[in-house]
């Protein structure tokens, strides 16, 4: 049956502070788009925008700016379910929509991570409360809701917030096996190493600026690229000045997909030093790139990087330990091959197809819960 599908989630993939939660969203609905499935997505405006348009053969509606845009979704949400929807998708990566309370749609939610107290190093205060009082209204609102968390880590976080095990799944992003492929096995690469992300304050791109001065004290050619934009950039290109590592960094700014590819193709090591992440898109597309991952032994990374096979994990936050993870990378030619060999047989098990089928019996679910168990196909992992 094609079914009639809203989609709540504050940008879409024209947004300019878009990342990996839009990418995963299109990836989804865009494929059910294409199967016949009719997709609208509520999403907020930006500066120059089109007030609607179709992107990947969604329908876009852009309501206000972000500022305003979770005051207004819930009436915009309500009048189009009065069109005529089955169900009504919150994907939650900030505030909460308790679509469940508000809009009269059976609810399915997709969730990458939640915030709690990192909210209040990211935000300023009264942002970051909001955002952490709201998410306390997420296990009395969503009681029952099937929720496709993309980790383990974030249905353990779910979880532990009062959601039953029962109505998570965990479902992992996939990852575009024709436009990210190694062009080599990654053995003998230039020693560069990729920071890919949004520069924001959680991710801690600083962390890997000042480890590179270790890096560069054993490795005398390494070079470290930042790929992407956001908040901090002014004041990581203050650090890099004051280590006096400008004319070993690059600062690429926004990138389009193809030129990210590009530099996860040519890279010895992708790192990740977030604080905490729902999963980890760019240490799979690297793995399938054959570039092996550095990351923080946090939620989310812990279960995107497998320790010694796909890439090596640090403790977040040591700096010393990052720098000696990267130069093990850089430096032993057999780890590195190891991992690059490795990771590219685990990253070629993320299918975004399998993963739509998997969102697709989930919402299914939602509309006409069959009380049987779920079987899903997409996850390595349990669900």
């Amino acid at each position: 049956m094609k079914r009639r599908i809203l989609v709540l989630n504050e940008r879409d993939p024209s947004h300019p502070l878009a990342g990996g939660a839009e990418i995963h969203i299109y990836e989804i609905f865009g494929r059910l788009a294409a199967r016949g499935h009719k997709v609208t997505h509520l999403a907020a405006s930006f500066a120059g925008c089109k007030r609607e348009e179709t992107i990947q053969g969604v329908r876009v509606r852009r309501l206000v700016n972000r500022y305003f845009y979770y005051g207004a979704v819930p009436f915009a949400a309500r009048r189009e379910a009065a069109r005529g929807y089955d169900v009504v998708v919150d994907v939650l990566n900030k505030l909460p929509f308790l679509s469940p309370w508000l809009v009269p749609l059976p609810c399915f939610s997709i969730v990458h991570h939640l915030f709690g107290t990192t909210a209040f190093r990211q935000v300023p205060l009264p942002i970051a409360l909001l955002t952490y009082l709201s998410e306390k209204l997420i296990p009395p609102a969503y009681r029952g809701v099937p929720m496709l968390a993309i980790s383990p880590s974030t249905k353990l976080d779910l979880v532990e917030r009062g959601i039953a095990p029962g109505q998570v799944y965990v479902v992992p992003p996939g990852v575009d096996q024709t436009t990210h492929r190694a062009l080599d096995d990654g053995s003998s690469r230039e020693p560069i190493v990729v920071w890919v992300g949004r520069l924001e304050p959680y991710k801690r791109a600083d962390l890997m600026i000042d480890a590179m001065v270790a890096v560069r004290a054993a490795v005398a050619d390494a070079r470290l690229v930042i790929v992407g934009a956001g908040s901090e950039r002014p004041a990581l290109e203050a650090r890099v000045r004051e280590l006096d590592l400008g004319d070993v960094t690059t600062f690429t700014g926004f990138v389009s997909e193809e030129d990210k590819i590009a530099w996860l193709q040519k890279a010895a090591v992708v790192v990740q030093t977030s604080e905490k992440e729902g999963w980890g898109m760019t240490v799979i597309e690297g793995n399938v790139c054959a570039t092996p991952a550095v990351a923080s032994n946090v939620p989310g990374l812990r279960d995107s990087v497998r320790d010694g096979e796909s890439g090596l994990l640090f403790e977040y936050g040591d700096c010393h330990g990052l720098a000696r993870a990267v130069i093990r990378v850089l430096t032993d030619v057999q780890l590195r091959t190891h991992l690059a060999r490795c990771g590219k047989t685990w990253g070629e098990r993320f299918s975004w197809d399998r993963v739509a089928d998997d969102t697709l019996t989930l919402i299914e679910e939602a509309i006409a819960p069959t009380g049987r168990p779920v079987v899903l196909t997409a996850s390595p992992f349990e669900t």
